[in-house]
C-alpha cells in the first residue's frame, strides 16, 4: 500500500520464534508463532462455522471472506486440501452427542476440525451401522468422511476391524487415508511393542516416512497425553499429537475429546492429512468409551 504522499507503509511485524520445543506441552490453541516469514493464511471458502466472523481481507466483498479458490492451487495438492499448505497446527473437537451422553447408546462420532484461531475448516463424521458401533466397541470398523466448509468430501478414512493388544501382533490396527476419496495417499499402521503405542506413518506405497510414539499409559488424568511425531529413524522430534484435558465433567460423563496436531509448516500436505487420520485412530484406540466398558489405556490392556 502507498500513502497519498508516495511513502510506502511498512508491513505488519512478523512474530518472532520458530517451531516450539516438542519436549514442552503446547499451550491451549498451540499459538506458538510458527508462521515466520510466511504469506497470509488463506481462508477456506464458505462459512467458517458459528461465532464471531473474522475480519474480511482488504478489498474483499462486505460480509464475506476472501475464498481460498482465489489463489492458484499448489501443484500436487489434492483438491480441498489447499488450506493445509498454509498451517502447521490443527485442533480437533469431538461434538457432544446428547443421546450418547444420557443413555449410553453409541452413535456415530462427529468432529469439528479447526485452525489455531478456532475457526472451523473441516468437519468429520463416522459412518457405520448401529450393530457394529454397539457390539464391536472401540475396535469397530468404519469409514469416516471429512468435508470442507462447502460440504464437499475431501478426505476419506477407512478403518478395518483389527485387534489392538500386543498379544495379537499379527493383526494390529491400521487405517487407510484417501484424498480425494478413491485415491490412497497414505496409511497409519500400528507397530508391535510390548508396552508403548507406536505407529508408522506411511506413504501411498506403504513406505514408512515418519514414526509416532505415545506413553506407556495413555491416560489423561488432569493433564494432556502427548504422542510424539518423529522422523523415519525415530530420533528427531518434528511434531506431536496431543489429547487435551477437557475438564472433569466431560472426561467422566462423556467421551468427547479434544486433540491438537502440530507439524512442520513445509510438510507434504498429504502427510498432514495422514496425521489427521492417525489422530482419529488414536482417539478410537485409547479414548473411546462405549457403554459401560472402560476406555483402553495401554497396548496390553
Amino acid at each position: 500500500m502507498t500513502q497519498p504522499s508516495g511513502h510506502s507503509v511498512a508491513p505488519y511485524p512478523v512474530p518472532q520464534g520458530g517451531y516450539g520445543d516438542p519436549s514442552q506441552a503446547p499451550p491451549p490453541g498451540f499459538n506458538m508463532g510458527y508462521n515466520q516469514g510466511q504469506p497470509p493464511v488463506m481462508y477456506q471458502p464458505g462459512p467458517i462455522g458459528h461465532g464471531p466472523a473474522p475480519v474480511p481481507e482488504y478489498g474483499a466483498p462486505q460480509g464475506g471472506i476472501s475464498p481460498a479458490m482465489a489463489a492458484a492451487a499448489p501443484v500436487g495438492v489434492p483438491p480441498g486440501l489447499e488450506y493445509l499448505t498454509q498451517i502447521d497446527q490443527i485442533l480437533i473437537h469431538q461434538k457432544v452427542e446428547l443421546l450418547e451422553a444420557f443413555i449410553g447408546f453409541e452413535t456415530n462420532n462427529q468432529y469439528e476440525i479447526k485452525n489455531s484461531l478456532g475457526q472451523k475448516i473441516y468437519k468429520a463424521k463416522e459412518k457405520n451401522d448401529c450393530c457394529t458401533r454397539n457390539c464391536c466397541g472401540s475396535l469397530r470398523s468404519f469409514d469416516m468422511k471429512i468435508k470442507d466448509t462447502t460440504d464437499r468430501e475431501v478426505i476419506r478414512l477407512i478403518r478395518p476391524f483389527r485387534c489392538v493388544s500386543c498379544w495379537f501382533p499379527c493383526c494390529l490396527q491400521e487405517m487407510e487415508v484417501q484424498a480425494p476419496p478413491g485415491t490412497t495417499i497414505g496409511y497409519v499402521k500400528q507397530d508391535w511393542h510390548p508396552c508403548l503405542p507406536r505407529f508408522s506413518i506411511q506413504g501411498a506405497n506403504k513406505e514408512t516416512l515418519m514414526k509416532l510414539e505415545g506413553p506407556c499409559f495413555a491416560c489423561n488424568c488432569c493433564g494432556d497425553v502427548n504422542f510424539e511425531l518423529k522422523s523415519k529413524d525415530g530420533d528427531k522430534p518434528i511434531g506431536r499429537i496431543s489429547k487435551q484435558w477437557s475438564g472433569l465433567l466431560k472426561e467422566v460423563f462423556t467421551d468427547t475429546d479434544n486433540f491438537g496436531i502440530q507439524f512442520p509448516l513445509d510438510m507434504d500436505v498429504k502427510m498432514k492429512a495422514v496425521l489427521m487420520g492417525a489422530c482419529f485412530l488414536i482417539d478410537f484406540m485409547f479414548f473411546e468409551k462405549v457403554g459401560e466398558a472402560n476406555q483402553r489405556s495401554s497396548v496390553f490392556s
